[in-house]
C-alpha cells in the first residue's frame, strides 16, 4: 500500500495538527473550561455531601479536595503538553504509543462511554426542560397538567417528557456540531452565566435571614484536631473522590489543550482549576447550609440535608427563583455535556472512520445514539446495571494514560513523526505489527486488569476512587519496561 493511498485512510482535517491561528485559548479560557467540569447538579451535590452528609471535620475535606485538584493539575499538564505541543487530540497521539490501528479501537473505547453518558445525561437535562415546560401549563391554567394526554405514557415518558427529550437533542446537535470556535464561546458563556446564577442562589438564601444563615456556615466549620492519626484515612478518600470525579475529563484534555497558545497559559489555566474549586464550594455549601437552616426554621423540620440544587429550590415558594435556576441547571448540564461526553465522542468517531465521518456527520451519529438512550434510560438501561460495564470500560483511561505519558517523556523523549502517525505504510514508524504495538496493548491489559479489579471485586472496592491512578502507574511502568532500550 502506497503511503498516498494510505494517508486518505487517516487523514482528517478535524485531526491534523491546528492551524497556529487558531491556537488562541489561553489561560483564562482553560478557567471557563474547568469551572463547566465543576459546575453541575453532580459536581454540586458531590462537594456539598463530603462536607455535610458525611460528617467529616471541615479541614478534612478541604484539604482533600485541594489534594485532589493538585493531581488533576499535575496529570492534566502532563497530558496536555503533547497535544498543545503538535496541536493533536488525544485520540492521534494514542498512534504512537499502541499504534496506528490499535489507537482506533482502543481510543473508540472512550467514545464508547463519552456516547452512553451523553445520553444519559441527556435524558436528565430534558427532565429540566420538562420542569419549565409543566411550569408554564401550569401558569396558565393548573388543570391542563390533569388531561389524559398528560397522563399517558409511553416507555415510562408523557407527552412533556417526549417533547422535552427531543427538544434537548434538536438543541445540542445544533450547538455542539458548528465547530471548536464556536464550543469555547459556549464554554466562556457557561461559566460565567453559571457563576452570577450561583451568585444569585446565595443572595437568596442570604437575604431569607443573613444572621440565621450567616451564623450557620461559620458555625459548620471546624478545624479542631485535624492533626490526628485518625484523619489520615478519610483525607485519602476525599482526595481520591475528587480525583475520580475530574479523571474522565483527564485522558482526552489534550482535545482541548491542543487549542491553547503556549505551555505557560496552559499551565496557570490547569491552576485555575483550584481556584474554580474554592469559590465552588464556598457558594455550594453556604446555600446548602442556609437553605437547611431558613427551612428548618420556616416549614417543618427536614429529615435529611438537601444537597441538590433542584430539591432546594423546589422547598422555596419562589417561581421565579425556580424558573432562573432551572434555566441555569440547563445551561450548566448542557456544557458539561459538551466538555466531558461529545466532543471526546466527536474525535474517537472520526478517528475510527477518519475518511468517511466528518464533525457534522459524527455529530448526527452521537445524536441518534444518545436519544436512543435516553429513550430507553427509564425503563431498561438503568435497570440493567449498565453504569457497571460503562465503568468497566473507563477502567482503560487510566491504563491508556499511564502508555500514552510514558511513550511521550520518557521514550520518544517528546518527539514526534508527524508523516508517520497519519501513515499506513509498513515502513511507518507508527505502523509496528500490522498497524498494532503489542507490547503497548499487553501493558495496558495488566493495567486494566488492576484498575477494573477494584470494581468488580468487592475485596478491592475501597481502592475504587484509586482505580485511574492504579492502571496508570501499572501499565506505565510496565510499557517503560517492555520499550526501554
Amino acid at each position: 500500500m502506497s503511503q498516498q493511498k494510505s494517508k486518505k485512510t487517516l487523514i482528517n482535517w478535524d485531526l491534523v495538527s491546528v492551524n497556529p491561528n487558531n491556537k488562541n485559548w489561553n489561560w483564562k479560557d482553560l478557567f471557563c473550561f474547568w469551572g463547566v467540569n465543576i459546575q453541575s447538579v453532580v459536581g454540586f451535590s458531590l462537594i456539598t455531601s463530603l462536607y455535610l452528609i458525611y460528617e467529616i471535620n471541615m479541614a478534612i475535606v478541604f484539604f482533600g479536595t485541594l489534594f485532589g485538584s493538585i493531581l488533576v493539575f499535575l496529570f492534566s499538564n502532563l497530558i496536555g503538553k503533547p497535544s498543545q505541543k503538535f496541536g493533536l487530540p488525544f485520540v492521534v497521539l494514542l498512534r504512537s504509543s499502541l499504534g496506528i490501528i490499535g489507537a482506533k479501537y482502543f481510543g473508540f473505547l472512550r467514545g464508547l462511554v463519552g456516547i452512553f453518558m451523553f445520553g444519559i445525561q441527556t435524558y436528565f437535562l430534558s427532565k429540566a426542560f420538562g420542569y419549565l415546560i409543566r411550569i408554564i401549563i401550569f401558569s396558565i391554567q393548573p388543570s391542563l397538567l390533569d388531561q389524559e394526554i398528560f397522563l399517558t405514557f409511553l416507555l415510562g415518558l408523557n407527552i412533556i417528557d417526549w417533547l422535552s427529550l427531543i427538544i434537548t437533542i434538536i438543541i445540542q446537535t445544533f450547538l455542539f456540531s458548528i465547530g471548536m470556535i464556536f464550543n469555547k464561546k459556549i464554554i466562556r458563556f457557561s461559566a460565567i452565566i453559571v457563576y452570577l446564577g450561583m451568585i444569585l442562589f446565595f443572595f437568596s438564601v442570604l437575604l431569607s435571614d443573613v444572621k440565621l444563615t450567616t451564623g450557620i456556615f461559620i458555625n459548620n466549620f471546624d478545624y479542631k484536631n485535624f492533626f490526628v492519626a485518625n484523619n489520615l484515612g478519610p483525607l485519602v478518600t476525599v482526595t481520591g473522590t475528587i480525583f475520580a470525579y475530574f479523571s474522565i475529563i483527564i485522558l482526552n484534555f489534550g482535545d482541548f489543550s491542543r487549542y491553547v497558545k503556549n505551555e505557560n497559559e496552559l499551565k496557570k489555566g490547569n491552576l485555575s482549576l483550584i481556584i474554580n474549586l474554592i469559590i465552588f464550594s464556598f457558594f455550594a455549601l453556604f446555600i446548602v447550609m442556609g437553605a437547611d437552616g431558613f427551612l428548618k426554621e420556616n416549614s417543618e423540620n427536614l429529615s435529611r440535608i438537601l444537597t441538590n440544587p433542584t430539591d432546594i429550590i423546589g422547598s422555596f415558594n419562589n417561581l421565579l427563583i425556580t424558573n432562573l435556576v432551572l434555566i441555569f441547571i440547563i445551561i450548566a448540564s448542557a456544557s458539561t455535556n459538551l466538555i466531558a461526553n461529545f466532543i471526546p465522542s466527536q474525535y474517537t468517531l472520526i478517528n475510527l472512520f477518519p475518511s468517511s465521518l466528518s464533525l457534522k456527520s459524527s455529530s448526527y451519529i452521537i445524536s441518534i445514539l444518545g436519544f436512543l438512550i435516553g429513550t430507553f434510560w427509564l425503563i431498561f438501561l438503568s435497570q440493567i446495571g449498565i453504569l457497571s460495564f460503562i465503568d468497566t470500560f473507563g477502567a482503560f483511561f487510566g491504563p491508556l494514560f499511564g502508555i500514552m505519558v510514558i511513550d511521550f517523556y520518557f521514550i520518544k523523549k517528546g518527539d514526534l513523526i508527524n508523516k508517520d502517525i497519519y501513515s499506513l505504510d509498513r515502513n511507518g514508524v507508527y505502523y509496528y505489527s500490522g498497524g498494532w504495538h503489542l507490547r503497548g496493548v499487553y501493558a495496558l491489559a495488566i493495567g486494566f486488569i488492576f484498575s477494573s479489579s477494584t470494581i468488580w471485586n468487592s475485596n478491592l472496592i475501597f481502592l475504587q476512587s484509586f482505580s485511574w491512578i492504579i492502571g496508570a502507574f501499572v501499565s506505565g511502568l510496565i510499557y517503560y519496561l517492555l520499550v526501554r532500550d
